[in-house]
Parts: structure tokens; C-alpha cells; sequence
């Protein structure tokens, strides 16, 4: 028997963690072409805390989240891409994934392999589609390539910093804190260093012998940008894709010139998911090496949905490695 309702965690002004609340939402009623995923796992990302703040502009009031896992429990007249039953996974769907029950459009749904857990695909899709997109379409990363990634023990940093090892590039990751460079080590990069207390551009400059990186990929935003653009070399590419530490200063055009003819991107993975091939193409890819046993998804913490408000303390923190989930309170 379906339900009406579900529980959701909503908010509705802007603000701290505390603004997140639980509440009993009413389930819509499915369109032709929408599907009910029961959640098994629930991802937690920082576009969550961007949401939640208003960095990043939604109505109000509202769910929040884009990833999550589970099973269809019931679909549309018109849905052919899935049935009840099958084992789902989603990063895309409207905001409201920290919820039990979830409804969306069949072309936000990715067939989830047997193989692969539910919580392991919430702690992934977007995480690892992101690092699919920016090694495999925003720059086609070659084996030549050295690269400075930010943040190489966290959440997409992890899966980055390993996919770019596997390709055979050199990597270069910061961290932010002592505790993480053995972590950013083991995912596979060939130096780390600290951003927060060592001069990045001069270290990066000594490591390639004055050249700079050919990529450099940014989540942290404010912080790093200006030392980001200084690791570059002549025509190098700035990934810009995030905002962990807040958004990056307006800046002049011509300063793209002045450090060397570079390039700049501040890409959203939803663009280069929107149609349903392309996101089932670079699913199958990340799969592929997830199934390999090649990269390891590290879900290092499970809450319950109820502890919604913690995990977004912990992750605020810049203290977490890897990636938290949210596991529904029913189980």
C-alpha cells in the first residue's frame, strides 16, 4: 500500500544548520512520466549547504537534497525506464531527497547495479559523477598531465585524486589540515601540501620546475582562487567548482591575461548531466571502476535523517574525510 506522506527534513528561511527541521510532507501525486523511490541512503553534499545558506537561490520553503539510493515503489502510466522494484540510485531530482519517500522524473534515475550498496551509492553519484565530469569531459586528463587538486581527502577530492592516478597523471593535492595528508597519500597523490600555512604557487613552481600544472580543480573557492591561478602554467585551465570557503571575489577579465593566457571554467555537473544518456554514460563509467575494485567509496559517516542538522555541522567543520549519508529513521 502506498503512502500519502512521507517525512522530510524542510526549511524555510536561509541560514544556520538550525534552520532544518523534520517534518510529515504529503507525497504528490505521480504525473505520467514520474516515479516513487522509497530512499535506502541519502547523500550529503556541500550544494546542500549552499541551498540551505542562499548562496545558491531556491524558493522557499523547501526540501533539501539532490542524491540519494533506493527502491522504485511505484511509477507513472507513461514511465518505461524503470518498474517497481528496481534498485535506483539519483542525483539530479528536484530538492528533497532527506525525505523517506521521494517523487521524480524516470530520466533522473540511474539503474543501480547489484553490486553496489545503497549507502555506497549515495555517498558517490554526485561526488563521483563530478569527478567523471571534470577528468573526463571538462578537460580530458592524460597520462603528461600534472595537476593541483584542492581538498584531496575530501568527499570529491578523494575520487578525483584516485580516478586521475588510474589515468596515469602526476597529482598534487592540498589539504587543510595536517590529519589529511597521509588520507590525500593514499588516494593517490604524488605530493600534498597545506594550504592553509604553506605558500602554494612557490611549493607547486618547485615540484614542476617552474612550469606550473596544467589543471588546477577548485572546490574550495575564496581562499584558494588567487594561489590557484598562480600554480597555473601558461594557457593551463582553472577548474573553479565549488565554494567551500564562500564565493570568489568579482575579478577582472584581464587578470586571465596577466597570469598567463589562462583558462577559466566554473562548470555545474547538471549541465553536463541533463540529457539521460549522458548521465548513464558517465554512471556506467564511474561503475566500472567502482566494480573494478580500482576506487574505494569511503562512507566514513552514517547518520540517521533526523541528524540531518549534525551532519551538516560536520561537514561545515572542514574536520570530515570521505563522504557522510543519511540512512531514513524506518531503516
Amino acid at each position: 500500500m502506498l503512502h500519502s506522506q512521507t517525512t522530510a527534513i524542510r526549511f524555510s528561511r536561509f541560514g544556520g544548520h538550525s534552520v532544518l527541521s523534520q517534518q510529515n510532507i504529503p507525497l504528490p501525486a505521480l504525473g505520467k512520466t514520474d516515479v516513487l523511490v522509497r530512499n535506502k541512503a541519502i547523500g550529503v553534499n556541500f550544494i546542500d549547504i549552499y541551498h540551505r545558506s542562499g548562496l545558491y537561490p531556491i524558493s522557499l520553503p523547501s526540501g533539501l537534497g539532490k542524491e540519494g539510493a533506493g527502491v522504485v515503489e511505484a511509477v507513472g502510466r507513461d514511465v518505461s525506464r524503470v518498474k517497481p522494484g528496481d534498485r535506483v540510485s539519483y542525483v539530479r531530482a528536484p530538492l528533497g531527497a532527506y525525505s523517506h519517500a521521494h517523487v521524480m522524473d524516470q530520466d533522473a534515475l540511474i539503474l543501480l547495479p547489484d553490486d553496489i550498496a545503497y549507502k555506497t551509492a549515495a555517498a558517490m553519484m554526485l561526488k563521483g559523477l563530478t569527478a567523471a565530469y571534470l577528468l573526463l569531459k571538462t578537460h580530458l586528463l592524460k597520462p603528461s598531465d600534472t595537476i593541483l587538486v584542492h581538498a584531496a581527502a575530501g568527499g570529491v577530492g578523494s575520487i578525483l585524486t584516485s580516478w586521475a592516478k588510474m589515468i596515469g597523471a602526476t597529482v598534487i593535492g592540498t589539504v587543510g589540515q595536517e590529519s589529511k595528508v597521509e588520507i590525500a597519500k593514499t588516494n593517490g597523490c604524488d605530493e600534498v601540501l597545506l594550504y592553509r600555512q604553506q605558500d602554494i604557487p612557490h611549493a607547486v613552481n618547485a615540484i614542476t620546475g617552474g612550469k606550473g600544472v596544467d589543471v588546477v580543480y577548485d572546490s574550495v573557492g575564496k581562499d584558494t582562487f588567487e594561489m590557484s591561478l598562480d600554480s597555473l602554467k601558461k594557457r593551463g585551465l582553472m577548474v573553479s567548482f565549488g565554494n567551500a570557503s564562500g564565493a570568489v571575489p568579482d575579478f577582472p577579465p584581464l587578470l586571465l591575461s596577466q597570469k598567463g593566457s589562462i583558462f577559466l571554467t566554473r562548470p555545474v555537473l547538471f549541465d553536463y548531466i541533463h540529457e539521460p544518456a549522458e548521465q548513464q554514460q558517465l554512471a556506467n563509467a564511474l561503475f566500472a571502476i567502482v566494480q573494478s575494485k580500482q576506487l574505494s567509496i569511503n562512507v566514513n559517516y552514517q547518520l540517521l535523517l533526523s541528524e540531518a542538522e549534525e551532519a551538516h555541522c560536520m561537514l561545515e567543520s572542514g574536520a570530515t574525510t570521505g563522504s557522510i549519508v543519511l540512512i531514513p529513521d524506518e531503516g
